[in-house]
């Protein structure tokens, strides 16, 4: 008969009380940057995992305990995301259960999710399909007893400069005017001329442009991510582009041509859409201009109520 060895018993030093001189509580613990996969699902309902990072966390309120349980927290994050479709009642569960399991302990809770979503997206005239990738943060807190969510991401786009492109047209006047300032041409040469190398003395500069925004989501608000995304890239109207055919390139052309935009027309452009979307209490974002002229960037900064958390 064998005879089972008794495992050692092993010291949990978790269980021990903090020194009398460092009772205090905290106001977050837990941890960042835990690799989990998760079960993204787009609004057009294709599904795919995504490799992910999340932040977990709670207070701690018991100014006497040595720490929190934090293998309670990984555990938690890792077994719910890997296993069901991510989402913002995925994440409020998950902060109710931080706070259960931390009962006596803490009274608040925060998880954040940060990945990168893979999006199809349609070209402009030839309706060809691909992809752009998205850095998304999903955050849900609970504080006072009010569960918050938010949700972040990043939108390149195409800004091409106003008074570059004035400046240039001056250009192009001058040099139709001296080209066609001795006799008066007919309709073809004055095309063929606007067509040719000549006729076009200057363009103006565009940019590489970024986007980043926040939004705070009213409770059980249905607003997604492709949403966000989508009503940035409609109101600048010159998002970048995934696979194009010549038909696009121009019509590129075209929209950078009739979205001249300074950074502060960009950041009214977004704010005023972002104002007018019932389903957020609140926002806040930064549009930067990747200057082609000069070696800083035009930065222009917007926020709506103020009332984001740290």
């Amino acid at each position: 008969m064998d005879i089972e060895t008794p495992r050692p018993s092993m010291p949990d030093i978790q269980k021990a009380r903090t020194d009398g001189s460092l009772e205090v509580s905290l106001e977050w613990v837990g941890m960042s940057a835990i690799e989990t996969p998760v079960k993204f699902v787009t609004a057009e309902g294709a599904a795919m995992t995504l490799a992910a990072r999340a932040e977990a966390g709670v207070n701690l309120v018991d100014a006497q305990a040595r720490g929190i349980h934090m293998s309670r927290l990984y555990r938690a994050v890792v077994d719910e995301l890997s296993s069901k479709s991510l989402s913002f009642d995925l994440l409020e569960n998950l902060v109710e259960n931080f706070l259960q399991t931390h009962a006596g302990l803490s009274t608040e809770a925060d998880l954040r999710v940060e990945f990168e979503a893979l999006l199809s997206r349609k070209s402009l005239k030839s309706e060809l399909r691909g992809f752009r990738s998205y850095p998304i943060e999903m955050r849900v807190t609970k504080r006072s007893g009010l569960i918050r969510r938010f949700l972040k991401t990043e939108v390149t786009y195409s800004s091409t400069c106003p008074q570059s492109a004035a400046l240039a047209r001056q250009l192009v006047a001058q040099d139709f005017s001296q080209r066609f300032s001795s006799n008066i041409a007919g309709t073809d040469e004055v095309k063929a001329w606007l067509e040719s190398p000549s006729g076009m003395a200057a363009t103006p500069h565009a940019q590489r442009s970024v986007a980043k925004i926040q939004v705070e989501i009213q409770s059980r608000a249905p607003f997604s991510v492709e949403k966000l995304v989508d009503l940035i890239e409609e109101v600048l109207g010159t998002p970048v582009q995934t696979v194009v055919k010549r038909e696009d390139e121009q019509e590129f052309a075209r929209r950078n041509g009739t979205h001249l935009m300074f950074c502060e027309d960009a950041a009214r452009k977004i704010k005023k859409a972002l104002w007018n979307e019932s389903a957020l209490v609140d926002f806040s974002g930064e549009v930067r201009h990747l200057e082609s002229l000069h070696p800083h960037d035009a930065v222009a900064r917007i926020r709506g109520r103020g009332s984001f958390l740290p």
